[in-house]
């Protein structure tokens, strides 16, 4: 774990987390969802010094929660010495600009927050240029009259990415910029239909599941490869693909994908659809779950609803719970297509009833390609 010094704790941005239960939300429910949003912003470098969760019948047209609310937030700033303020859900330009007039602090919601963190976290080409689209389509409604943006006045987290100036020029040169992004990616993209047509006639099992799940764990152990893993969010952005001879009778392509979670911004599915293409066109996928986790359930949802909006909700699957060595009194869901795995990919337990398998898949699928 890394260690924070007592001068880095006192630059960190200091943050009040919102929340709003409305309509059928339950306070429960939001609370369960800041605690994800505090994991995030912990992740992006921030201190949580409080939170609020207001209920109401529905958000309001100005401030998204009460004026009496967004009082209570001005003065808990000034009192924790916070300069921040994290909403759970998006917020529109308007409310936007009107909550920082209000609270004089930054104002944020979990969309700019996730797109800072994968900011930061971008290492090959492919997903800084992700990550940028993706960054300045969410922005480009917000350069619209009196908005002026947090990262000309504040800094810090939320304002990381394209830079200041570029999120600061005119909505003609942000079109042009997003264009040009788009050919870009484009290019990318059938560089990597061409890789894939190589691999036709290969297995291919793609790893995918909610943030955090550890699948890059398991896509090392069943690959030997190297890919960088840690106790955070969202620590690949970056697909990694293996093929595999050793230790299995046939040759498979394993894929490590990005993450996902719950409330993931439109603009990144959007923009990071050529990289989940590696999943829509799989044999097989890997659907991790860390069992160790009291949102099992809704994460299992939250990945199912992703994989549609991908069109990968109709590929096979087999369902991997993973870090049992955390939770060993964990037992399976009902309702899987089949049989889970129960595994630690960290010990290693349970893996060699999950390599069985997948050297019996990809037998009857080799056998199939040789009947035709």
């Amino acid at each position: 774990m890394e260690v924070i010094t007592e001068h880095e704790k006192n630059d960190l941005e200091k943050v009040i987390l919102v929340g709003l239960a409305s309509g059928s939300r339950k306070k429960a429910e939001v609370a369960e969802s800041l605690d994800e949003l505090e994991a995030l912003a912990v992740s992006a470098g921030a201190e949580v010094v409080g939170r609020r969760i207001q209920a109401r019948s529905k958000p309001t047209a100005a401030y998204y929660i009460g004026t009496g609310l967004v009082e209570e937030i001005k003065q808990s700033l000034v009192e924790f010495g916070g300069n921040c303020v994290l909403f759970d859900d998006p917020l529109s330009p308007a409310q936007q600009r009107n909550l920082e007039r209000a609270i004089d602090a930054k104002v944020l919601d979990r969309p700019i927050l996730i797109l800072d963190i994968f900011a930061t976290r971008a290492r090959t080409a492919a997903a800084r240029l992700q990550v940028e689209l993706a960054q300045l389509e969410y922005t480009l409604p917000r350069l619209t009259g009196a908005w002026v943006h947090f990262s000309r006045q504040y800094g810090g987290i939320g304002a990381k990415g394209p830079g200041e100036t570029q999120l600061e020029i005119d909505r003609r040169r942000v079109h042009k910029r997003i264009a040009h992004l788009k050919g870009k990616l484009k290019k990318l993209g059938k560089q990597r239909a061409t890789q894939r047509k190589q691999r036709q006639v290969l297995y291919k099992v793609a790893l995918v599941g909610y943030t955090n799940a550890g699948k890059s764990t398991l896509f090392n152990l069943l690959t030997k490869a190297k890919v960088r893993t840690a106790d955070m969010l969202f620590t690949t952005l970056d697909s990694t693909t293996r093929v595999m001879s050793s230790g299995y009778p046939c040759q498979i392509v394993f894929s490590d994908t990005v993450g996902f979670i719950k409330k993931l911004p439109h603009q990144l599915v959007e923009s990071f659809k050529s990289t989940l293409e590696e999943v829509s066109l799989a044999d097989l996928l890997l659907h991790v779950v860390d069992c160790s986790d009291t949102r099992v359930e809704e994460h299992i949802r939250q990945t199912q609803q992703v994989l549609s909006e991908i069109g990968a909700d109709k590929v096979p699957y087999l369902m991997i719970f993973n870090k049992i060595d955390i939770s060993p009194d964990f037992q399976p869901l009902d309702g899987s297509r089949d049989a889970p795995f129960v595994i630690s990919a960290l010990r290693p337990t349970g893996i060699n009833s999950l390599q069985a398998e997948l050297v019996a898949r990809s037998g009857r699928f080799f056998s199939k390609i040789r009947r035709k």
